[in-house]
């Protein structure tokens, strides 16, 4: 939940005193938090062991799934210095309610994590951080910077209450020069009995509002009557969602965050959620789903039959795609999801092809990061990146034959290849 406000008018030393007694809250709840867990490879990890955070995207490196976020604490947000996040290989991005890739969400985008440990140190494309880092203060802010910071999930607001089953209760407006604050509540849609908290947000002029198939501005609520052109206006515990992101503040709050878009409706939510999800069906067809190597039954002069689990968070439509008896290629990646036996000719000139034996579903429990999948897939000429707790990715020969980008493989397979390295994250 969002910070109360504390402004100019509270005194240096009272301000600071608050800040102390927040921190001391927020270490003795991260002290009874889940102990950090170090994933295994090959095994999808308990999601009930990752450490949940949230904060702003501010950085992002699309092409080896990792970035930085600024992580809300008790302190002074601004003041927080980004902390650096990578995606594990089966982890899953959600925005507007849909599968994702990082370069879809806008920078400013407010983020709940979920998230553990580097499961291997040694080749983390983020700094590896002391385990007990959560627990560390700068600025009064604890937990900016926890060294869980390997996603298996990363959502923005609209996924985030769509897989928990929240809404959003507007109570109040203010507003002038199209510019104001609305007092919401972040409660479940079935409602739970316990009173949730108050917040406090912005909007302005830029927000969209979002109703049926239309994009509104605020300026259209007003003429249409809907909001007035200034004052306040009660708004009766309306349901919404909200996309959020921050800006900086004025007043001296410390912590307030701002709308970008408001959606009215569940047609239009559903309509939003749809438009992301085309967006990354095309995406991903043109850079095959990744899995895991389970097991390699090897044959004679190279040939082998490859049981693999595909990775969770896409669109049911692309698994569908995979089918008994259809050729399909697979290739070998590294953590980031990078090609690594791509050459100058792509993934497709250097990848193993054969038909798909037997496609499974994997009864019982999926545990995220999972899609419940798995295949048999059977290849004459099978290549060193295909070996058992590797990570590939895999296409049905119907899909696109797309040559990529040069940033998006890694030419002699060599994770020392890996451009831009750790490095650029600096270690505040």
């Amino acid at each position: 939940m969002f910070d109360p406000p504390l402004h100019h008018s509270t005194t240096p030393s009272r301000r600071w005193l608050v800040v102390l007694c927040m921190g001391l809250s927020m270490l003795l709840a991260i002290s009874h938090a889940a102990d950090p867990f170090r994933p295994e490879a090959g095994k999808f990890p308990p999601f009930g062991k990752a450490h949940s955070y949230r904060g702003e995207l501010v950085f992002v490196d699309h092409v080896n799934r990792r970035g930085s976020l600024r992580i809300q604490s008790t302190g002074i947000f601004r003041f927080t210095a980004p902390s650096p996040f990578a995606m594990l290989p089966y982890g899953i991005v959600r925005y507007h309610g849909a599968p994702a890739d990082l370069r879809d969400i806008p920078f400013g985008t407010l983020l709940h994590v979920r998230a553990f440990l580097p499961p291997e140190p040694q080749t983390s494309s983020v700094p590896v951080l002391p385990i007990n880092n959560r627990t560390k203060s700068s600025h009064g802010n604890i937990g900016t910077a926890p060294a869980e910071n390997h996603a298996i999930l990363l959502e923005d607001e609209p996924s985030h209450c769509l897989r928990e089953g929240l809404v959003w209760k507007l109570k109040e407006l203010e507003i002038k020069d199209h510019v104001g604050t609305i007092i919401a509540t972040r409660e479940p849609k079935l409602g739970s009995g316990v009173k949730a908290k108050d917040e406090t947000l912005t909007f302005d002029a830029a927000t969209r509002v979002w109703r049926g198939r239309e994009c509104l501005r605020i300026e259209h609520l007003i003429a249409d009557g809907i909001w007035p052109a200034g004052g306040k206006k009660s708004l009766s515990g309306q349901s919404v969602m909200f996309g959020i992101t921050w800006k900086p503040t004025l007043g001296g709050v410390f912590a307030r965050f701002h709308i970008s878009d408001i959606w009215l409706d569940a047609a239009a939510m559903q309509n939003t959620t749809q438009h992301q999800t085309e967006m990354h069906k095309a995406f991903m067809r043109g850079r095959w789903l990744p899995a895991w190597i389970d097991a390699v039954e090897y044959g004679k002069f190279g040939r082998a039959t490859i049981t693999a689990t595909l990775f969770g968070g896409m669109d049911a439509s692309l698994y569908a795609d995979f089918k008994k008896d259809d050729s399909a290629l697979m290739n070998g990646v590294e953590n980031t999801l990078k090609h690594t036996e791509g050459g100058t000719a792509g993934p497709t000139q250097m990848a193993a092809r054969g038909a798909i034996q037997e496609v499974i579903k994997i009864p019982g429990n999926v545990p995220l990061g999972s899609s419940g999948i798995q295949i048999r897939f059977e290849t004459d000429l099978i290549t060193e990146g295909i070996r058992p707790a590797r990570i590939v990715k895999i296409r049905p020969a119907t899909w696109p034959d797309l040559h990529l980008p040069r940033e998006e493989y890694i030419g002699q397979g060599s994770i020392d290849e890996r451009f831009p390295t750790p490095a650029i994250f600096p270690k505040y």
